[in-house]
């Protein structure tokens, strides 16, 4: 057992996720400052109508990232897995046939993206007033789609094998690099939305280039060797299986917002739709906060219940609930305090953009206090392997209950039904994740007695 895996099985629980949980939160941070500083600097230096072609875009984004998640998480829950079972050669495995498939994948989406991208765009609520914006930026990003799909999905392998901190300086160094070329392109060298999608690119680039150095250097607990680079049918099954429920999540998410964005240009127009690119801005970065958690207790959930310490899987349960619902209850209490001084951030001219934006902020978010541990629920079955609840519960917000409402709430309450569904789902399914969450936790507290015994 080497340094890293002994950490995972024998160091407190609390340390450990605290160990985890700094490089994991100062990363997707980071990372989450993406699309916020496209946004930023898009609304600041473009114009509000830019800003709303650039949210339009947001959709097929979630899908690019549904597929790195579906790769990445299903590989890295896997590697831990085999890492708490002592199966080395399983787990190099893994990661070879996982990369391989990343190239594939990343290849198919581009040649698919760029023949559907104009009906995509009207589908996700691109206007004959922001299709240009959107089409410029879109062409851009799924030109580098391979490096965002190969440069995420190593990076939570990295993760998933213990190496919280190479991890997080990975998103600096690609988040730091789009920060930096950003306002050059934009602003400097006058590029618009082309400058900031080139910038993001770059940065992927940056990322990709990274991470294959890690897996092939002296810091990787598992390596990427040439000839574990080849498909292997029952692996790819394993890493399919698991990483469904955030790739579904991803995929449903996406169709929700195009569906959002119909909604919010048959009810508000243009500036409402770029109303909802802030509020999905803000809540990006709240959710990445908790996200962190989930990445800090992956490799402890995984390891652990591979290894039959379901006693740390509890304790690991425990304390991400807890992190995660206090997240949520001060980011709520901030966001409803401050919306107009946020809405700035964003675009500080455009009076309707601020009316449209502070309403959405405060509507949408209000049950924000309830979101923390949902999320943390989805990783944690993910995170044992148990993909069909994961699923079910990850469904649940953003999908089963949300899309009936946003489909007959606007009907008696205009856009205010809009930004209301989102809470009234977030209420609903936070009972229903209630139950599997005391469920599974008595079923760990069974295992535990009889794995002792």
């Amino acid at each position: 057992m080497n340094k890293k895996t002994k950490e995972l099985a024998e160091l407190s629980v609390p340390r450990l996720m605290l160990k985890f949980f700094v490089p994991a939160f100062i990363g997707v941070f980071i990372n989450a400052l993406y699309n916020i500083v496209d946004r930023v600097f898009i609304g600041q230096g473009v114009g509000s109508m830019a800003l709303s072609g650039v949210s339009a875009t947001f959709p097929v984004m979630l899908i690019v990232m549904g597929f790195g998640m579906l790769i990445g998480i299903g590989a890295g829950v896997l590697v831990s897995i085999n890492l708490g079972k002592h199966n080395m050669h399983k787990a190099e495995k893994v990661l070879g046939s996982s990369f391989l498939l990343m190239l594939l994948v990343s290849v198919l989406i581009t040649i698919i993206g760029m023949s559907i991208k104009g009906p995509m765009l009207r589908l996700f609520g691109a206007t004959a007033e922001t299709s240009k914006y959107a089409n410029d930026y879109l062409n851009i990003i799924l030109a580098g789609t391979v490096f965002q799909v190969v440069g995420f999905s190593l990076n939570n392998i990295i993760r998933a094998e213990g190496n919280a901190r190479i991890a997080m300086f990975s998103m600096i160094i690609s988040a730091g690099t789009n920060m930096i070329l950003n306002p050059i392109f934009i602003f400097g060298f006058g590029w618009g939305v082309k400058g900031s999608a080139l910038a993001t690119v770059i940065s992927m680039i940056l990322l990709t280039v990274w991470v294959l150095a890690h897996f092939r250097g002296i810091n990787s607990v598992v390596k990427l060797k040439l000839e574990n680079i080849r498909f292997d049918h029952k692996i790819l099954f394993e890493i399919l299986a698991i990483g469904m429920a955030p790739f579904v999540m991803q995929i449903a998410n996406s169709f929700v917002q195009g569906l959002i964005n119909t909604k919010l240009i048959a009810f508000g127009g243009d500036l409402a739709v770029g109303a909802m690119g802030i509020v999905n801005s803000v809540a990006t970065m709240i959710v990445m906060a908790i996200v962190a958690i989930n990445m800090a207790s992956q490799p402890i959930i995984s390891f652990n219940y591979g290894a039959g310490s379901f006693g740390r899987v509890k304790d690991t349960l425990r304390i991400s609930i807890i992190s995660a619902s206090v997240i949520a209850v001060l980011s709520f209490l901030l966001v409803e305090a401050f919306p107009e001084s946020i809405v700035k951030l964003f675009n500080s001219s455009d009076k309707g953009l601020m009316s449209f934006g502070r309403e959405g902020l405060q509507m949408a978010l209000m049950a924000l206090p309830l979101v923390g541990f949902q999320v943390v629920a989805g990783n944690f079955f993910q995170s044992m392997g148990k993909a069909r609840i994961a699923v079910l519960l990850t469904l649940l917000r953003q999908v089963i209950i949300l899309i009936p409402l946003l489909f007959i709430l606007p009907n008696f309450l205009g856009l205010h039904g809009i930004w209301l569904a989102m809470p009234i789902s977030d209420t609903c399914s936070a009972i229903i994740v209630v139950f599997f969450l005391v469920n599974q936790w008595k079923k760990l507290t069974r295992l535990s007695f009889s794995f002792r015994i």
